[in-house]
C-alpha cells in the first residue's frame, strides 16, 4: 500500500484528503506544521507529501528543499490558495512533480497523485537521488545523480536576490568551456560552487580534481600538477601522474590561485596556452583537454599590480567571474543553510532535533557569521549534539553567538589614538575620523593593529574588518610587521 504524507495548516483539509485518499486504498498520515511533517519522515518512508505552500512555520519551497535533502525519492505535490505562475515554475524547478491551486477537486487531485506515484515508480532510483544537491540542481540530471561531493556536504544556492544572481551564473557558465574565477570569503563555498558548475556541464561524467595551491610546496607544486618521472629529484622513485592528467576531459579546481608561484605559473600558462604538459623532469609533451575553474579570497587584481601573479595569466584565467556575497549579506538564506545543516548534524550524529527555537533564529540572523558557512555549519552542529529536546535552544549556542562583542570603528580609533599617545611615543600625525589605518605613521600603524587584534580575540577577518582594510592588505601589514600570530 503506497504511503501519502499531508502537510496543511487546515485540519479540515487534512481530514478530507486522508478520509478520501484512505478509500483509495492508499495509507495516510498529517501534519499541520512543516516541522511536524519533516518529524514523521525521518520516522517512516512516504512515496508522496502533499503539502501546503503557506504554512504558519515555513513556505512550500522550503519544505521542498528539505523533503528532498530527508528523502530524495518521495514526489511532492505543492498546493495552494494562491494561483502564482512565479510559485509554481519555482516548484517545478526544485524538484516538484506538480503545483494544484485549492480549491481541491476530488477527480483533479487523485489524477496528479496517481500521476506523480506512476513516474517515481518508473524512475530508476539511481535518477531519482538528489541527497542534499544544491537547490536548483535538480533540473539537471548529470548534477541530481552525481551530486556528492568527495566529504559528503553540499552547497545550497539559497533564495536570497544574490542567491538567484549566483544560480544564474552557475547555469549560464556550467554548459560552456570557458574558464571561471570564484572569489569571496573563506568559507563561502567556492568548492561546492566550483563542483556544481562541474556537474552541470558537458564533462560532469568526467573527473573533477580539486587542488589546494596554498597547501602546495613551491618543491612540489609543479609535480602534484604536472607529475613527474622517475629520478627527476630525490625521492621520485617512479614515474607519477599530476592532476591534469588525473583531471584529462574533465576539470580542474585550483583553489587559492594566487599562492601559486612564479615558476609555477608560468608552467601553467604554458598548459593554458598549447593544453600540453611535460612532467617535471621529462621531455615529452602530453596533451590534455581540462577546464580551469579557480578560487581566491584575495584581489588578484592587486596580486598583478604587485607583480605577485602573472597578468597573462590573469586575464586567461578570468573569462568569466563568480562571485560569493559572505553570509551576513545574505540574511534570507541564513536559516535556510541552518535547516539544511541541521538535516546533516542529525544524520551524522544520529539525533532527532526538529528545529531551532524562535530566540536562536533571531540569534543566527542578528549574528555576523565571519567564518561564513563553515562557521553555522561548526555551530549547528555543536548545538544538535548537546541539544537534549526537540528544539535547539540558545542556550547550546557559543558565547560568541549569544553575546557577541563588536567593536565599533570609534574604538578602533581609539586605538589608534592610543598608540601615538604623549608619553608612550613621539606624537605623529593624527588619525582621521574613521580610524582610518592610511592615515597614521607605520610605527603606530603596528601598534593600533596588534591593540584591535587583541580586542577581537586575534580574528583577523573581523580586526581587518574593525581597521576599515581588506583582508590580504592586513596579511600584508602583519608580515612587513613582522607579526606573527
Amino acid at each position: 500500500m503506497e504511503k501519502i504524507l499531508i502537510i496543511d495548516d487546515n485540519n479540515d483539509i487534512c481530514v478530507l484528503l486522508e478520509r478520501f485518499l484512505g478509500k483509495q486504498k492508499y495509507k495516510t498520515a498529517s501534519a499541520q506544521r512543516g516541522e511536524e511533517g519533516l518529524a514523521l519522515l525521518r520516522r517512516e518512508t512516504f512515496d508522496l507529501v502533499i503539502c501546503d505552500f503557506k504554512l504558519p512555520d515555513t513556505d512550500g519551497l522550503d519544505m521542498l528543499r528539505r523533503i528532498k535533502v530527508l528523502s530524495p525519492a518521495t514526489a511532492v505535490i505543492i498546493i495552494t490558495g494562491y494561483s502564482d505562475v512565479r510559485i509554481a515554475v519555482q516548484a517545478l524547478k526544485y524538484g516538484a512533480f506538480d503545483y494544484v491551486t485549492k480549491p481541491l477537486l476530488p477527480d483533479e487531485i487523485l489524477y496528479t497523485i496517481r500521476g506523480a506515484l506512476d513516474k517515481k515508480s518508473s524512475t530508476p532510483a539511481k535518477a531519482a537521488v538528489l541527497d542534499e544537491a544544491p537547490a536548483g540542481a535538480a533540473k539537471a540530471g548529470k548534477t541530481a545523480k552525481t551530486a556528492l561531493a568527495p566529504d559528503g556536504k553540499r552547497f545550497i544556492f539559497g533564495k536570497s536576490r544574490a542567491a538567484e544572481q549566483l544560480q544564474k551564473h552557475v547555469e549560464l557558465i556550467a554548459p560552456t568551456n570557458m574558464s571561471v574565477i570564484i572569489t569571496g570569503e573563506t568559507g563561502t563555498g567556492k568548492e561546492f560552487v566550483a563542483n556544481a558548475i562541474h556537474l552541470s556541464s558537458k564533462r560532469a561524467e568526467k573527473p573533477f580534481v580539486a587542488i589546494d595551491c596554498g597547501a602546495l610546496s613551491k618543491e612540489l607544486a609543479g609535480s602534484e600538477l604536472f607529475g613527474h618521472v622517475k629520478g627527476a629529484f630525490t625521492g621520485a622513485m617512479s614515474d607519477k601522474m599530476g592532476s591534469f592528467e588525473y583531471a584529462n576531459g574533465g576539470t580542474l579546481f585550483l583553489d587559492e590561485i594566487g599562492n601559486l608561484s612564479y615558476e609555477n605559473q608560468i608552467k601553467l600558462l604554458r598548459v593554458l596556452q598549447e593544453r600540453k604538459i611535460k612532467r617535471v623532469g621529462g621531455n615529452t609533451d602530453i596533451g590534455v583537454d581540462v577546464r580551469i575553474l579557480c578560487a581566491t579570497n584575495e584581489d588578484l587584481r592587486d596580486a598583478v599590480r604587485q607583480g605577485r601573479f602573472r597578468e597573462d595569466i590573469f586575464h586567461r584565467l578570468n573569462e568569466f567571474t563568480v562571485e560569493l556575497p559572505p553570509l551576513r549579506e545574505r540574511k534570507a538564506d541564513i536559516m535556510l543553510f541552518a535547516e539544511h545543516f541541521l538535516e546533516l548534524a542529525n544524520r551524522q550524529l544520529e539525533k532527532d532535533v526538529l528545529g531551532f527555537d524562535d530566540e536562536v533564529r533571531d540569534k543566527f540572523k542578528e549574528y555576523y557569521w565571519y567564518g561564513n558557512l563553515r562557521e553555522l555549519q561548526n555551530v549547528v552542529k555543536r548545538a544538535v549534539l548537546l541539544t537534549q529536546g526537540d528544539y535547539v535552544q540558545v542556550d547550546v549556542l557559543p558565547h560568541e553567538i549569544t553575546s557577541p562583542t563588536y567593536i565599533t570603528t570609534d574604538e578602533a580609533a581609539g586605538f589608534v589614538m592610543d598608540s601615538v599617545r604623549p608619553g608612550s611615543m613621539p606624537v605623529m600625525q593624527q588619525p582621521t575620523q574613521g580610524g582610518n589605518l592610511k592615515s597614521v605613521s607605520e610605527s603606530a600603524e603596528r601598534a593600533a593593529i596588534l591593540k584591535v587584534l587583541e580586542k577581537t580575540g586575534y580574528n583577523k577577518t573581523k580586526a581587518a574588518e574593525v581597521l576599515n582594510i581588506d583582508r590580504k592588505t592586513l596579511y600584508n601589514k602583519l608580515k612587513a610587521y613582522d607579526i606573527h600570530l
